[in-house]
């Protein structure tokens, strides 16, 4: 069994806490608040400070970066942290394995795979960016080895409350009621299942075949939202929901005061468009398929 950092235990950092507690590793879970998991050492620090992750990490096998700022922060907040977490990985010579996301490539035509370029002109996502080629750099330079996970929206048990198949989706559903959706009912995107990117994240810290390049999490084929709500009221068994879309209007309008609604217009490509997630390769190389759709639409019911 192995020594394991996860730093951040939001909606994947504490499914992955608690994967590796229930494999019997050692697992500090680091956090601004000292929350995480049963089972796991749980300590209160400060990301950005070095000096102190370097301390926690020493003997560690795996650092995990699962942290996730507020979007409308990430200009701020991700180049020191990341920093931190970049030097403390060398200095402990634990592999660092980082949680990614897509919109470093920004918009693209067909589905999308990991050799893209990141070609976003988005600043938020060329922070993305910038944060994945200098840790690619350290590891070419020998001074550290790195890998990245990179999935599409989650949704889960556990996941958070700005997940698209959240409680916003979930309460009207069980409800009967009418699903009041932000972006278009009716175009194909792809849905990562959160247990899923916390395995993927524990193969690519433990199997070498992964360091050096990112990796899409294993990802089910894509689905509309009202392909997920039918789904979903067939599990239940209750008719297919209703469905509105607000008009994007007034999406534009609430951004004015709101700055996670201000955010939406960076990522209205995703939505209006398909969106589509290729996770082939990782199937493959790995032989890790994602969680089957209705196990995974079951189990968010169920949570």
């Amino acid at each position: 069994m192995g020594k394991h950092i996860v730093v951040g235990s939001g909606q994947v950092g504490g499914h992955l806490a608690a994967k590796l507690v229930a494999q019997g590793h050692d697992v500090t879970v680091v956090t601004r608040s000292g929350s995480g998991p049963e089972g796991a050492t749980r300590v209160a620090a400060d990301v950005t400070d070095q000096a102190r992750l370097t301390e926690i990490g020493k003997g560690a096998d795996v650092l995990y970066n699962c942290v996730n700022p507020a979007y409308h922060r990430w200009l701020t907040d991700w180049p020191p942290m990341a920093a931190s977490l970049l030097a403390a990985a060398e200095a402990t010579g634990a592999v660092y394995a980082m949680l990614g996301n897509l919109y470093a490539y920004g918009p693209v035509s067909g589905p999308m795979t990991e050799d893209l370029p990141l070609a976003s002109t988005n600043p938020k996502a060329r922070v993305r960016a910038r944060m994945w080629t200098e840790a690619l750099a350290a590891h070419e330079a020998g001074r550290v080895r790195v890998t990245e996970v990179r999935g599409s929206d989650y949704f889960g048990p556990g996941s958070s409350d700005q997940s698209y198949l959240g409680a916003r989706f979930l309460v009207p559903l069980r409800a009967g009621k009418t699903v009041s959706l932000v972006w278009p009912a009716d175009v194909p995107h792809s849905w990562t299942y959160l247990p899923d990117v916390a395995d993927a994240l524990i193969v690519a810290g433990s199997d070498e075949r992964a360091w050096g390049r990112p990796w899409h999490v294993p990802t089910a084929e894509p689905l509309t939202f009202r392909q997920i709500g039918e789904r979903m009221a067939a599990v239940l068994g209750r008719p297919a929901p209703r469905m509105s879309t607000l008009p994007w209007p007034l999406v534009r309008a609430a951004g004015l005061v709101n700055p996670m609604a201000g955010e939406m217009r960076h990522i209205r490509y995703q939505f209006v468009e398909p969106f589509v997630l290729d996770s082939s390769a990782f199937q493959t190389t790995f032989g890790v398929r994602p969680t089957p759709t209705d196990e995974a639409l079951r189990a968010t019911l169920a949570g």
